[in-house]
């Protein structure tokens, strides 16, 4: 695939589909605050994380929001990270100006916006540890482009998060567009009577006709502009497979951390017995790369709208040990840090109430967005006492121990003395499942 700029005439088609309908249509008071899930994918914590179980500090951070609309990210970057510094830059000025509103009604006062494409990042002057492209990357001739262009502001240990529409999951839609093209509703910018022409076209179809059936037509309200425009009139959409990402990343020169819903990727819980595949999966999977599992789970079950990654510098990650691999003297040396999402009082208050009651505490109620679809997860209510420290800071995995001996020190059935050994492995077990959903972040001089 060759690289090829994006021409002026597909910049102004882009710019103006943004200043008619600035997106996203969220309004200005509305506050993510209380979303955790959205808050836990924002957090730099979690991609950090995940790529080398580095601990930053996000209030020293200088985050990038590349293509930032209507500055919504930008506001829930803004309220993850505390203290970082955001800058934002966007196509629109009409998109701009709503996310200066917006941040400034929110109190957020560490925050700049210009008005710039992304080819022209580097006239900022500026580096950045984490950027964010969300909803971005699938408007660019070739993804590579835009890949190289934030990578060429990105600090040598800096993290991207950018997004590319599924071609197999949107088909129906890029289908749409095709006929919406050849109708002639998208050689200029589509405004309201484009949209009413698209509406009505679905509307009159019939029932069982296939386009109708599998798209959402006439939605009602104030997203129905917005709707129609990011779906069936969205200029230079384009959709891509796992593959096409991988080789953007190659060509860019950029290492692949991880999927940010890479629990929602795990290729085994397709199968009614994941212990149990077809023999031809179960001697090859092993075998498989990270991207031959993705594009595997995409063949079999095309559900993610957005291929949702994040990316750095190649050869960047720091190698650590697997905490699976750990021996008794890293646990010892280790030390535990509580999610930044998971530190409220609506939490601890409930924490404290579970421990009160010797009941199991429902973890999985407050935070889901790294946990397998539909999986609950409760917590002994002795291991619940034992972490409760962490609401206030984090706690040598020895402290933690200790604290356990004196809440459970003995078997409750046999009311034998519990032995730090096996408090030791009862600890292990949980830690490291709690780990693996980053509810719980581990730190060792490993």
């Amino acid at each position: 695939m060759t690289s090829s700029a994006a021409s002026p005439d597909q910049l102004e088609k882009i710019r103006q589909q943004f200043e008619f309908e600035p997106y996203p249509r969220i309004p200005i008071e509305t506050s993510p605050q209380g979303n955790a899930n959205l808050l836990f994918i924002h957090n730099l914590m979690t991609a950090f994380y995940r790529r080398d179980r580095t601990m930053i500090d996000p209030s020293t951070a200088c985050i990038l929001d590349a293509g930032c609309g209507s500055g919504s990210k930008c506001l829930s970057l803004a309220l993850a990270n505390p203290g970082a510094k955001i800058v934002g830059v966007d196509l629109s000025e009409k998109s701009i100006e709503l996310a200066r509103k917006r941040l400034a009604y929110h109190g957020i006062e560490n925050a700049e916006f210009h008005v710039l494409s992304i080819e022209e990042l580097p006239q900022l002057g500026m580096e950045f540890d984490y950027i964010n492209c969300d909803e971005v990357l699938y408007l660019f001739p070739d993804i590579a482009d835009g890949l190289r262009a934030m990578k060429s502001v990105l600090k040598p240990r800096g993290i991207i998060r950018s997004n590319l529409h599924s071609e197999l999951q949107r088909f129906m839609y890029f289908r749409a567009q095709k006929l919406f093209k050849l109708m002639g509703l998208m050689e200029n910018n589509p405004e309201d009577l484009e949209i009413e022409i698209a509406l009505e076209t679905l509307k009159a179809l019939k029932p069982e006709v296939s386009l109708k059936t599998t798209l959402r037509h006439n939605p009602e309200g104030d997203g129905r502009n917005e709707w129609v425009l990011m779906n069936l009139l969205f200029q230079e959409d384009k959709g891509y497979t796992i593959p096409d990402l991988f080789d953007g990343l190659q060509r860019a020169d950029l290492g692949f951390i991880s999927m940010v819903n890479w629990q929602q990727w795990n290729l085994t819980t397709l199968f009614q017995e994941p212990d149990n595949l077809p023999p031809f999966l179960a001697m090859g999977l092993p075998g498989c790369s990270i991207e031959q599992q993705l594009h595997l789970y995409e063949l079999f079950h095309a559900r993610h709208r957005l291929l949702d990654f994040w990316c750095s510098h190649a050869n960047s990650t720091i190698p650590k040990l697997p905490i699976a691999e750990w021996d008794i003297t890293h646990w010892k040396e280790s030390t535990l840090h509580l999610h930044p999402q998971l530190k409220t009082s609506e939490v601890r208050e409930s924490l404290e109430q579970c421990i009160e009651q010797q009941a199991p505490f429902l973890i999985t109620r407050y935070l889901t967005a790294s946990v397998p679809d539909g999986e609950s997860l409760f917590i002994d209510g002795a291991i619940v006492a034992a972490l409760l420290p962490l609401w206030d800071s984090p706690q040598p995995f020895t402290a933690v121990l200790d604290r356990y001996l004196k809440v459970r020190p003995v078997h409750p059935v046999t009311l034998e003395a519990t032995s730090v050994e096996t408090a030791i492995e009862q600890l292990q077990q949980i830690i490291q499942q709690l780990e693996s959903y980053l509810y719980l972040l581990l730190d060792s001089p490993n």
